[in-house]
């Protein structure tokens, strides 16, 4: 058959011969960078406090004026094709795997497989630990066992199809006989969260309640009554309903607030036994009872204290427990307490005495009940700690050091960041979930039995372990599928003893955790977490991502997220800020970053990034920074100060215009948002926040890094502020197209949409890739 070929060989040969003869093309000339949009600027003069400002590009804001609005909407698409341009060459980059369903039992939030939202489910309790939690369809069928053992309560993939084509829930609760759910989802035609109540027996709406602007509510009398809070068009939250499930009489109206900086929320305790309604403004905080058996009879005042404070109500066998952190004496305290008082107590005002005695090596963080045991989460200078207090509580001691009630530690893995409650919605169960995060662990759903301290983890996400094996060299790949996907969590195997750090899937086996004190600019010590792989620590040139929040007194996210794993692999460093202004170090570590202090929380940001270039744990030319939200304001004013330290950076939705924003709000603000950043009224506020925003100090003349801005259409997060902030930081800084400025729009809420959550990641993962790269 040789002789057959060779002829067909011949003319392919002749061909390959005369193409080799012809002299090569030329190489095409490379293409000119694309250029960035130019928007046109209107300057406008603002005046407060005898200082006079011009701002070029505030007719973005300007909602009402149609001609501006045209303009904005072609501006955004110039904006939006300029990126798609600077990010052409990054497709391979921005490959993403498919999400991986997840479950959780009991009132499980599963991910049906190819769709974008999950579907809240239900199950037995006595089905419980027949459930197998990595198969497919993830649709509640138990392949081993032949049943179909969970129930869908909610799709939110069919109410995407009610409110505009994504699903965007706020709130949820089940009825106390757990015959109904009461759920809220955001509208973004009315930008308002409308309130639905579903019959889990027929799977049904009920005709009533169906309101607007819902922002809380509380089931009440076993489930037959339903109160709920709704906002105004300012979205105060100041007034009460109360509706009888099945009823057809109009909702009674509980409570109306009309004083507008007074602002009202509602909550029921874990025994169902009340319901609690906390008022609040800047002057006093107060706490009221309304007993859950006859919602209509009326409130009763428990509590009172001066300014703001988080207060929280719980009742226990006859007691009332307060937790809360308001003043004592007239003296601000730094953490939270816990206080109690007799439901029947007859003085007026009511005594609360103290539950423990302060202790500085011990601080409570947060609390949870059921019937026999009190939890509290505790901080042991920045680690977190979760322990049992058996109750009732000693009668008649009076306050007690928490050390002699012997409490239970419960196991933890390393390097905690943070523990959440889950729901315990059943206070009567001795079982209690937390979710546990670390820097170096997927986030692991844990059940605690507090009767004999068994614990065993319900959901965590063990895939990875396998394949991060395969991937350093550690496991065959064969056994991902046969040694995980058939992990079951529910075996005796998981109850051991808490040492045992592979039964967390904790990965520091492949990503090491450090923490280190950073000196900030005044001496106070800021901490500062780095991650990094084990597999490239020894590597030079080492690029890095620093991560920030430092507001609200709220944790900084130090979670492992997947996402990073691919930076990780690279050589990154991904460090995390724990600066001023958030939480983690008790009320004076919040204040010391708040409002005329804000610039603390910008030179502790700082003080961090300098500290990794000086290590030499990060290269001096590969510095990247990211901030969400009011994390956003403090990359972008450390920028500002410092734009030669840092190579790239995101801002996620990140609050940039301080002073139009606060002086001029077009999305309603609050007054914590007005205490947190200050207020322009006041005049030392207003400089504190002329000095800090973003926006009014973009330096001149200057090399910005490269960054990208992810905003949304949804008017929630204002749009604007990123693009004028873009516009402006082109305008007064030099020009370098391998440092390109870009505004990444998306139309939908990214948080509650699994694929845009993966697409958005995916496209920030290959920007930071690239302007490293460049």
């Amino acid at each position: 058959m040789l002789h057959l070929v060779k002829p067909l060989l011949r003319p392919h040969l002749r061909r390959l011969r005369w193409a080799h003869s012809k002299a090569p093309k030329p190489p095409k000339p490379p293409q000119a960078p694309p250029k960035p949009p130019n928007p046109p600027q209107k300057p406008e003069a603002f005046t407060l406090h005898d200082h006079t400002w011009h701002d070029p590009y505030s007719w973005m804001s300007k909602l009402n004026d149609k001609v501006a609005m045209r303009h904005m909407d072609m501006y955004m698409e110039q904006e939006d094709n300029y990126t798609q341009a600077v990010m052409s060459g990054t497709d391979r980059l921005q490959r993403w795997p498919p999400a991986y369903p997840s479950t959780s039992p009991l009132l499980p939030s599963n991910s049906d497989h190819g769709k974008q939202f999950p579907v809240l489910c239900r199950r037995l309790a006595s089905l419980h630990d027949e459930f197998i939690s990595h198969n497919l369809p993830s649709a509640g069928f138990d392949f081993t066992s032949g049943k179909r053992i969970e129930q869908k309560l909610v799709d939110y993939n069919l109410e995407a199809q009610r409110f505009g084509g994504y699903a965007y829930e706020e709130l949820s609760e089940v009825s106390p006989d757990h015959r109904f759910i009461a759920y809220t989802m955001y509208d973004k035609d009315k930008d308002l969260f409308r309130l639905s109540v579903r019959n889990l027996n027929s799977g049904a709406l009920c005709s009533k309640p169906q309101a607007e602007r819902v922002s809380n509510l509380a089931w009440a009398k076993d489930g037959q009554a339903l109160l709920y809070c709704v906002t105004d068009q300012n979205k105060r939250p100041c007034r009460i309903y109360c509706s009888m499930i099945g009823s057809t009489d109009e909702d009674v109206l509980v409570l109306e607030e009309s004083d507008n900086d007074v602002f009202v929320n509602i909550r029921h305790t874990k025994d169902f036994r009340f319901v609690t309604v906390n008022t609040f403004s800047i002057e006093s905080s107060k706490v009221f009872l309304i007993n859950a058996a006859d919602p209509l009879s009326g409130m009763d005042l428990v509590w009172q204290c001066e300014g703001i404070a988080h207060c929280i109500i719980e009742h226990h066998q006859g007691c009332l427990f307060l937790f809360t952190d308001a003043a004592k004496g007239g003296q601000s305290v730094d953490n939270h307490y816990l206080l109690c008082s007799p439901v029947d107590s007859s003085s007026s005002p009511r005594i609360w005495e103290d539950v423990f005695v302060s202790d500085p090596d011990w601080v409570v963080e947060d609390m949870d009940f059921n019937h026999t045991h009190l939890v509290l989460n505790i901080r042991e200078g920045r680690n977190f700690r979760l322990c049992s207090v058996a109750l009732p509580l000693p009668a008649g001691k009076g306050q007690v050091h928490l050390k002699e009630l012997h409490p239970q530690f419960l196991p933890l893995p390393k390097y905690v960041s943070q523990i959440s409650p889950g729901p315990n919605y059943d206070y009567h169960s001795s079982n209690m979930r937390f979710t546990i995060s670390s820097p170096v662990m997927p986030d692991a759903v844990v059940d605690y039995d507090l009767s004999n301290g068994n614990w065993k983890i319900i959901q965590q996400q063990n895939i990875l372990h396998e394949r991060t094996k395969v991937l350093y060299g550690t496991a065959s790949s064969a056994s991902i599928s046969e040694n995980t996907l058939n992990t079951d969590v529910f075996n005796s195997a998981n109850e051991v003893s808490p040492d045992d750090q592979q039964l967390w899937n904790d990965l520091s086996e492949f990503y090491a955790c450090e923490q280190h004190n950073v000196s900030s600019y005044d001496g106070v010590l800021v901490p500062l977490t780095v991650v990094y792989s084990l597999k490239t620590k020894k590597e030079d040139q080492k690029p890095g991502l620093l991560h920030v929040h430092g507001a609200y007194g709220e944790l900084l996210d130090k979670r492992w997220r997947s996402e990073l794993k691919s930076l990780l692999d690279r050589g990154w460093i991904v460090a995390y800020a724990d600066v001023r202004g958030g939480g983690g170090g008790g009320k004076k570590w919040h204040y010391d970053g708040r409002c005329t202090k804000k610039i603390n929380s910008i030179k502790d940001f700082v003080s961090c990034a300098n500290f990794l270039v000086d290590k030499e744990i990060v290269h001096e030319k590969k510095l990247a920074a990211s901030g969400y939200s009011a994390g956003g304001l403090v990359v972008a004013s450390a920028i500002n100060q410092c734009p030669h330290l840092f190579t790239a950076a995101v801002l996620k939705v990140p609050f940039l215009d301080a002073t139009s924003t606060l002086l001029y709000p077009i999305i309603p603000l609050t007054a914590a948002d007005y205490e947190e950043f200050g207020y322009p009224g006041d005049i030392n506020d207003f400089h504190a926040i002329r000095d800090y925003s973003p926006y009014d100090n973009i330096p001149k003349d200057v090399l910005y890094p490269a960054t990208l801005i992810s905003s949304s259409f949804n008017t929630r997060f204002g749009v604007w502020e990123a693009a004028k902030w873009v516009a402006r930081v082109r305008e007064c800084t030099i020009y370098d197209p391998k440092r390109p400025i870009l505004l990444n729009l998306t139309t939908d809420i990214v948080e509650e949409n699994r694929y845009l959550q993966c697409k958005e990641s995916a496209l920030e993962t290959a920007f930071l890739i690239k302007a490293m790269e460049s």
